[in-house]
Protein backbone atom coordinates (compact mmCIF):
# COMPACT_ATOMS: atom_id res chain seq x y z
CA UNK A 1 0.00 0.00 0.00
CA UNK A 2 1.53 3.12 -1.34
CA UNK A 3 2.47 6.27 1.52
CA UNK A 4 -0.20 8.43 -0.19
CA UNK A 5 -2.64 5.86 0.50
CA UNK A 6 -1.74 6.29 4.44
CA UNK A 7 -1.71 10.10 4.93
CA UNK A 8 -5.14 10.88 4.41
CA UNK A 9 -7.13 8.38 6.48
CA UNK A 10 -4.19 9.71 9.62
CA UNK A 11 -4.73 13.16 9.04
CA UNK A 12 -8.31 12.27 9.07
CA UNK A 13 -7.69 10.41 12.78
CA UNK A 14 -5.61 13.47 13.87
CA UNK A 15 -7.98 16.27 12.84
CA UNK A 16 -10.60 14.35 15.03
CA UNK A 17 -8.64 14.54 17.96
CA UNK A 18 -7.78 18.31 17.56
CA UNK A 19 -11.33 19.03 17.13
CA UNK A 20 -12.29 17.57 20.66
CA UNK A 21 -9.35 19.47 21.75
CA UNK A 22 -10.66 22.92 20.47
CA UNK A 23 -13.96 22.11 21.45
CA UNK A 24 -13.19 20.90 25.00
CA UNK A 25 -10.98 24.85 24.71
CA UNK A 26 -13.86 26.92 23.58
CA UNK A 27 -16.33 25.66 26.10
CA UNK A 28 -13.80 25.92 29.28
CA UNK A 29 -12.46 28.95 28.62
CA UNK A 30 -13.97 30.27 32.07
CA UNK A 31 -11.54 26.73 33.61
CA UNK A 32 -7.91 25.93 34.16
CA UNK A 33 -6.75 24.16 31.11
CA UNK A 34 -3.44 22.48 31.63
CA UNK A 35 -1.37 20.04 28.78
CA UNK A 36 -1.90 16.65 30.51
CA UNK A 37 -6.08 17.35 30.45
CA UNK A 38 -5.83 18.52 26.83
CA UNK A 39 -3.35 15.16 25.80
CA UNK A 40 -6.32 13.34 27.17
CA UNK A 41 -8.92 14.67 25.66
CA UNK A 42 -6.52 14.26 22.17
CA UNK A 43 -5.87 10.93 23.46
CA UNK A 44 -2.13 11.65 22.78
CA UNK A 45 0.65 10.92 24.70
CA UNK A 46 1.21 13.62 27.20
CA UNK A 47 4.86 13.87 26.44
CA UNK A 48 4.75 14.70 22.42
CA UNK A 49 0.98 16.43 22.93
CA UNK A 50 2.30 19.93 23.18
CA UNK A 51 5.26 19.83 20.23
CA UNK A 52 2.00 18.04 18.01
CA UNK A 53 -0.51 20.89 18.83
CA UNK A 54 2.30 23.25 18.32
CA UNK A 55 3.38 22.19 14.79
CA UNK A 56 -0.47 21.85 13.65
CA UNK A 57 -1.81 25.19 14.83
CA UNK A 58 1.44 27.46 14.97
CA UNK A 59 0.63 28.30 17.81
CA UNK A 60 1.08 27.09 21.63
CA UNK A 61 -2.48 25.92 23.64
CA UNK A 62 -1.36 29.12 26.14
CA UNK A 63 -1.06 31.16 23.03
CA UNK A 64 -4.54 29.80 21.67
CA UNK A 65 -6.27 29.99 25.35
CA UNK A 66 -4.99 33.51 26.07
CA UNK A 67 -6.43 34.41 21.89
CA UNK A 68 -9.86 33.19 22.32
CA UNK A 69 -9.96 34.57 26.26
CA UNK A 70 -9.07 38.33 24.79
CA UNK A 71 -11.34 38.13 21.88
CA UNK A 72 -14.40 37.05 24.04
CA UNK A 73 -13.28 39.81 26.37
CA UNK A 74 -13.23 42.39 23.50
CA UNK A 75 -16.63 41.46 22.55
CA UNK A 76 -17.88 41.79 26.17
CA UNK A 77 -16.55 45.38 26.24
CA UNK A 78 -17.67 46.57 22.83
CA UNK A 79 -21.65 44.75 23.64
CA UNK A 80 -22.03 44.34 26.76
CA UNK A 81 -22.12 46.10 29.66
CA UNK A 82 -20.34 43.93 32.27
CA UNK A 83 -18.05 45.41 34.80
CA UNK A 84 -14.43 45.20 33.34
CA UNK A 85 -13.62 43.76 37.05
CA UNK A 86 -15.89 40.87 36.05
CA UNK A 87 -14.43 40.10 32.41
CA UNK A 88 -11.33 40.28 34.05
CA UNK A 89 -12.10 36.94 36.15
CA UNK A 90 -13.86 35.67 33.22
CA UNK A 91 -10.74 35.85 31.29
CA UNK A 92 -8.65 34.04 33.98
CA UNK A 93 -6.63 37.06 35.36
CA UNK A 94 -6.17 37.50 39.04
CA UNK A 95 -6.97 40.94 39.31
CA UNK A 96 -8.04 43.87 36.81
CA UNK A 97 -4.10 45.34 36.64
CA UNK A 98 -2.87 42.28 35.09
CA UNK A 99 -6.03 42.13 32.48
CA UNK A 100 -5.69 45.89 31.75
CA UNK A 101 -1.34 45.14 31.13
CA UNK A 102 -2.23 42.15 28.86
CA UNK A 103 -5.26 43.71 27.26
CA UNK A 104 -3.85 46.99 26.21
CA UNK A 105 -0.83 45.20 24.54
CA UNK A 106 -3.02 43.69 22.59
CA UNK A 107 -5.97 45.69 21.65
CA UNK A 108 -3.76 49.08 21.92
CA UNK A 109 -6.49 50.87 24.46
CA UNK A 110 -7.29 49.69 28.24
CA UNK A 111 -10.32 47.71 28.83
CA UNK A 112 -12.65 50.74 30.06
CA UNK A 113 -11.11 52.94 27.05
CA UNK A 114 -11.85 50.65 24.81
CA UNK A 115 -15.25 50.51 25.87
CA UNK A 116 -15.91 53.98 25.27
CA UNK A 117 -13.64 55.05 22.69
CA UNK A 118 -13.03 52.07 20.47
CA UNK A 119 -14.42 52.36 16.74
CA UNK A 120 -17.81 50.44 18.34
CA UNK A 121 -18.28 53.14 20.37
CA UNK A 122 -20.64 56.53 19.74
CA UNK A 123 -19.67 59.81 20.28
CA UNK A 124 -21.19 62.65 22.29
CA UNK A 125 -23.56 64.84 20.80
CA UNK A 126 -22.21 68.57 21.07
CA UNK A 127 -26.01 69.38 21.20
CA UNK A 128 -27.04 67.57 24.57
CA UNK A 129 -24.87 65.86 27.24
CA UNK A 130 -27.67 63.03 26.75
CA UNK A 131 -27.45 62.84 23.16
CA UNK A 132 -25.11 60.72 21.28
CA UNK A 133 -24.14 60.65 17.71
CA UNK A 134 -22.55 57.77 15.49
CA UNK A 135 -18.36 57.80 15.67
CA UNK A 136 -16.80 59.30 12.87
CA UNK A 137 -16.60 57.85 9.93
CA UNK A 138 -13.50 57.40 8.21
CA UNK A 139 -13.99 54.19 5.72
CA UNK A 140 -13.74 54.57 1.62
CA UNK A 141 -16.24 52.42 -0.45
CA UNK A 142 -16.02 51.13 -3.74
CA UNK A 143 -18.55 49.60 -5.74
CA UNK A 144 -17.19 46.41 -7.81
CA UNK A 145 -18.05 44.23 -10.30
CA UNK A 146 -17.35 40.37 -8.57
CA UNK A 147 -17.22 37.09 -10.43
CA UNK A 148 -19.20 34.01 -9.41
CA UNK A 149 -16.86 32.52 -6.98
CA UNK A 150 -16.87 28.74 -5.77
CA UNK A 151 -16.28 28.49 -1.99
CA UNK A 152 -15.97 25.46 0.50
CA UNK A 153 -18.03 25.80 3.79
CA UNK A 154 -18.63 24.55 7.16
CA UNK A 155 -21.89 25.69 8.06
CA UNK A 156 -22.25 27.63 11.75
CA UNK A 157 -24.98 28.58 14.09
CA UNK A 158 -24.89 31.19 16.86
CA UNK A 159 -23.22 34.01 17.89
CA UNK A 160 -20.90 35.67 14.45
CA UNK A 161 -18.46 36.73 17.03
CA UNK A 162 -17.87 32.68 17.71
CA UNK A 163 -17.32 31.80 13.64
CA UNK A 164 -13.97 30.92 14.49
CA UNK A 165 -14.75 27.64 15.44
CA UNK A 166 -16.89 27.14 11.89
CA UNK A 167 -12.88 28.23 10.38
CA UNK A 168 -10.86 25.83 12.77
CA UNK A 169 -12.70 22.97 11.74
CA UNK A 170 -12.90 24.46 8.67
CA UNK A 171 -9.20 23.80 8.06
CA UNK A 172 -8.86 20.46 9.79
CA UNK A 173 -11.55 18.88 7.49
CA UNK A 174 -9.33 20.65 4.29
CA UNK A 175 -5.80 19.07 5.71
CA UNK A 176 -7.77 15.74 6.67
CA UNK A 177 -8.86 15.85 2.78
CA UNK A 178 -5.16 16.68 1.46
CA UNK A 179 -6.86 20.46 0.25
CA UNK A 180 -5.09 22.46 2.22
CA UNK A 181 -2.44 24.58 0.64
CA UNK A 182 -1.15 28.03 0.95
CA UNK A 183 -2.86 31.29 0.38
CA UNK A 184 -6.45 30.24 0.40
CA UNK A 185 -8.63 33.17 0.47
CA UNK A 186 -10.83 33.07 3.41
CA UNK A 187 -14.75 34.53 3.74
CA UNK A 188 -17.53 34.26 6.20
CA UNK A 189 -20.84 34.56 4.81
CA UNK A 190 -23.72 36.22 7.15
CA UNK A 191 -26.85 34.90 6.13
CA UNK A 192 -29.06 36.69 9.04
CA UNK A 193 -30.02 40.36 10.55
CA UNK A 194 -28.36 40.12 14.02
CA UNK A 195 -30.64 43.20 14.56
CA UNK A 196 -33.44 41.34 13.57
CA UNK A 197 -32.72 37.17 14.63
CA UNK A 198 -32.03 35.79 18.35
CA UNK A 199 -28.07 35.64 18.54
CA UNK A 200 -28.44 31.67 19.28
CA UNK A 201 -30.23 31.28 15.61
CA UNK A 202 -27.67 33.33 13.40
CA UNK A 203 -26.68 31.28 11.07
CA UNK A 204 -23.47 31.78 8.84
CA UNK A 205 -20.91 30.32 7.01
CA UNK A 206 -16.86 29.79 7.24
CA UNK A 207 -15.61 29.43 3.65
CA UNK A 208 -12.26 29.59 1.81
CA UNK A 209 -12.25 30.12 -2.21
CA UNK A 210 -11.31 26.44 -3.61
CA UNK A 211 -13.09 24.75 -6.65
CA UNK A 212 -13.54 21.25 -6.08
CA UNK A 213 -14.53 18.44 -8.14
CA UNK A 214 -14.23 15.47 -4.79
CA UNK A 215 -16.60 14.29 -3.03
CA UNK A 216 -16.24 16.82 0.59
CA UNK A 217 -16.45 14.77 3.92
CA UNK A 218 -18.60 16.20 6.61
CA UNK A 219 -18.51 18.87 7.92
CA UNK A 220 -17.42 20.09 4.67
CA UNK A 221 -19.77 21.89 1.86
CA UNK A 222 -19.96 23.96 -1.36
CA UNK A 223 -21.39 27.19 -1.90
CA UNK A 224 -21.18 29.35 -4.78
CA UNK A 225 -21.34 33.15 -4.41
CA UNK A 226 -22.97 34.52 -7.36
CA UNK A 227 -21.33 37.05 -10.17
CA UNK A 228 -22.49 40.65 -9.49
CA UNK A 229 -21.98 44.21 -7.90
CA UNK A 230 -20.71 45.21 -4.37
CA UNK A 231 -19.88 47.83 -2.54
CA UNK A 232 -16.88 46.83 -0.42
CA UNK A 233 -16.09 48.62 2.76
CA UNK A 234 -12.23 47.90 3.97
CA UNK A 235 -12.12 47.78 7.46
CA UNK A 236 -9.03 47.89 9.42
CA UNK A 237 -9.17 47.15 13.50
CA UNK A 238 -10.69 44.59 16.23
CA UNK A 239 -13.44 41.95 14.87
CA UNK A 240 -15.28 43.12 17.98
CA UNK A 241 -15.35 46.75 17.22
CA UNK A 242 -16.88 45.67 13.23
CA UNK A 243 -20.32 46.53 14.15
CA UNK A 244 -19.49 50.87 13.63
CA UNK A 245 -18.41 50.26 10.11
CA UNK A 246 -21.64 48.06 9.37
CA UNK A 247 -23.67 51.00 10.54
CA UNK A 248 -22.25 53.50 8.90
CA UNK A 249 -22.18 51.05 5.31
CA UNK A 250 -26.36 50.92 5.92
CA UNK A 251 -27.21 53.85 7.88
CA UNK A 252 -25.00 56.65 5.85
CA UNK A 253 -23.75 55.49 2.97
CA UNK A 254 -25.95 53.64 1.64
CA UNK A 255 -29.33 56.12 1.76
CA UNK A 256 -26.72 59.00 0.36
CA UNK A 257 -25.62 56.49 -2.77
CA UNK A 258 -28.51 56.22 -4.14
CA UNK A 259 -27.66 52.43 -4.49
CA UNK A 260 -30.31 49.47 -3.47
CA UNK A 261 -28.91 46.69 -2.20
CA UNK A 262 -29.45 43.25 -3.07
CA UNK A 263 -31.50 39.98 -1.57
CA UNK A 264 -28.34 38.73 -0.52
CA UNK A 265 -26.46 37.88 2.41
CA UNK A 266 -23.20 40.32 3.60
CA UNK A 267 -20.03 38.43 2.68
CA UNK A 268 -16.31 39.22 5.09
CA UNK A 269 -13.21 38.35 3.38
CA UNK A 270 -10.35 38.17 6.01
CA UNK A 271 -7.25 39.43 4.50
CA UNK A 272 -5.03 38.59 7.28
CA UNK A 273 -4.73 36.08 10.02
CA UNK A 274 -5.44 36.91 13.55
CA UNK A 275 -3.44 34.48 14.96
CA UNK A 276 0.07 36.22 13.83
CA UNK A 277 -1.90 39.93 13.32
CA UNK A 278 -2.39 42.18 16.05
CA UNK A 279 -6.28 42.95 16.25
CA UNK A 280 -5.82 46.82 15.55
CA UNK A 281 -3.69 45.69 12.13
CA UNK A 282 -6.77 43.07 11.30
CA UNK A 283 -8.07 43.49 7.97
CA UNK A 284 -11.56 42.76 6.57
CA UNK A 285 -13.06 43.30 3.14
CA UNK A 286 -17.35 43.70 4.40
CA UNK A 287 -18.96 43.05 0.63
CA UNK A 288 -22.24 44.68 0.95
CA UNK A 289 -24.15 43.06 -2.55
CA UNK A 290 -26.28 45.79 -4.80
CA UNK A 291 -28.76 45.15 -7.23
CA UNK A 292 -28.44 45.72 -11.18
Amino acid sequence: MSTTTLERPAAAAYESRFERVRQYIRTHLDDRLDLNTLAEVAHLSAHHWHRVYHAVHGETVADTVKRLRLHRAAGDLAQGTMPVADVARRSGYPNVQSFTRIFKAVYGLPPARYREEGAHAPLPDATGPDRLKPRAASWDVDVQDRPARALVTVDHTGSYMDIGHAFERLYGGLAASGLMRPGLRSFGIYLDDPTAKDEVLLRSKAAVLLDVTQALPAPLGRHVLPAGRCAVLRYRGPYASMRAAYDWLFGEWLPASGLEPADAPVVEEYLNNPRDTAPADLLTDIELPLAW
